[in-house]
């Protein structure tokens, strides 16, 4: 397979000390998908557990009450990984350095499906949560390939495959699940992620990516001078935190009462549910393209107020399970609107720094979604699924007034 993007210019690279005035190819078509499902199945992998939960506190002994910590060391570790690993797409050759992600991130599979103890079970999923944010430095490398004007675009495909990655993950572990118990999932995202890490390295280009010359520490010191520059950076990475809070309190409780009478429905089942959120992956194009023509406030504002909604049909769920459908539709879109939008605007600020933009903004990310989860189950156990709405909705509630207060002309 060629490279879908030439390898010549690669001085010229957006951002580059001493760039000539030849620009890169843009980023072929082609090549946006092929980003986009690698950083779908690379997502996928942190939300494998969800669905299956249940199976896994069974088996290990875990109480139900806080077996949401096995979604919240997995999200730790991703924030980790978008410290410490991220950033690096400014300062190393990106090619190796997703190819290296992807192969890691077998091991860390193969580690998880063959854990004997919940012990090992943790180091497993704390390892392929850090290696898992190979899907940040595919976003921050698709938004420097891209033309200027078709930055929102690509990053908004880009997360269109994010969004179905993070769907089909629940649908593909639940009837994985069904099919041949809970290791069999990750048995098979270590057979799909090693096709890919080769795919990946036979189709991305070889240029040198846009850098200073900086050493790693200086690299991690910079990521804080990011966040005391750059207004945008701050504001944006505050409602990400708000909105996948809110997503992850939603998602990660919602296994329990579905698995539980009335309803007791099998793994396959709740792992449909996700499909209910494809429009969210809808929503991210669609507001990728809104970003490109200026509209990226006005798009968050109504997005915002979408998720808050969401939680009445949500809150429904004990009598009518096409109430929950409304209610996943509508909070997955909102919350992808707002992310999509939060990474166009942040991405055009500092071209020389993307990798590192993104990795500081994801960290707000992690922490929101690490906080829900285990906020999540802690709520359920405490307060039913009443509680949990109501703790969704509040976090959302909370979003949109962090917003208004925030927003300028």
């Amino acid at each position: 397979m060629k490279n879908s993007v030439s390898h010549s210019g690669s001085a010229a690279e957006v951002g580059h000390p001493g760039a000539g005035a030849a620009q890169p190819a843009p980023l072929s078509l082609r090549a946006a998908y092929l980003f986009a499902a690698a950083a779908g199945l690379a997502v996928a992998n942190v939300y494998y557990a969800q669905p299956l939960l249940d199976s896994i506190a069974g088996e290990f002994g875990i109480a139900r009450s806080t077996i949401g910590i096995v979604v919240t060391v997995t999200q730790i570790c991703y924030a980790l990984g978008l410290l410490l690993i991220v950033p690096l797409g400014d300062l190393l050759n990106r090619r190796k350095l997703i190819g290296a992600q992807m192969l890691l991130s077998v091991a860390a599979l193969l580690a998880v499906g063959l854990s004997s103890s919940s012990a090992t079970l943790f180091v497993g999923m704390a390892a392929v949560g850090g290696l898992a944010v190979v899907t940040q430095t595919l976003v921050a490398y698709a938004a420097a390939l891209a033309s200027p004007a078709e930055r929102g675009r690509i990053v908004g495909l880009v997360t269109s495959g994010i969004v179905i990655g993070i769907l089909l993950a629940r649908s593909f572990a639940g009837l994985l699940a069904d099919m041949g118990g809970w290791r069999a999932v990750y048995f098979a995202s270590a057979a799909l992620t090693s096709v890919m890490a080769v795919a990946l390295l036979r189709t991305l280009p070889l240029r040198e990516p846009a850098s200073e010359s900086v050493t790693y520490p200086g690299l991690l010191r910079s990521m804080l001078l990011l966040f005391a520059q750059e207004r945008i950076l701050r504001v944006r990475a505050v409602l990400a935190m708000l909105i996948f809070a809110a997503f992850s309190i939603l998602w990660t409780s919602l296994v329990l009462p579905l698995s539980a009478p009335p309803f007791s429905l099998s793994h396959t089942a709740i792992g449909a549910f996700g499909l209910a959120g494809a429009a969210g992956a809808m929503a991210a194009a669609r507001a990728g393209r809104l970003a490109d023509r200026g509209l990226g406030q006005r798009t968050t504002g109504a997005a915002l107020l979408l998720l808050l909604v969401s939680w009445l049909p949500i809150g429904m769920t004990p009598h009518s399970l096409f109430a929950l459908l409304a209610g996943i539709v509508l909070l997955d879109a909102a919350v992808q609107a707002v992310h999509v939008t939060n990474q166009s605007l942040i991405l055009a600020v500092r071209p020389e720094a993307r990798s590192r933009l993104t990795a500081g903004y994801m960290m707000f990310y992690s922490f929101g979604s690490a906080a829900g989860s285990i906020a999540s189950t802690m709520t359920y156990h405490a307060s039913g699924w009443t509680g949990v709405c109501l703790l969704g909705a509040a976090v959302s509630a909370a979003a949109l007034l962090f917003w208004l207060f925030t927003r300028r002309p």
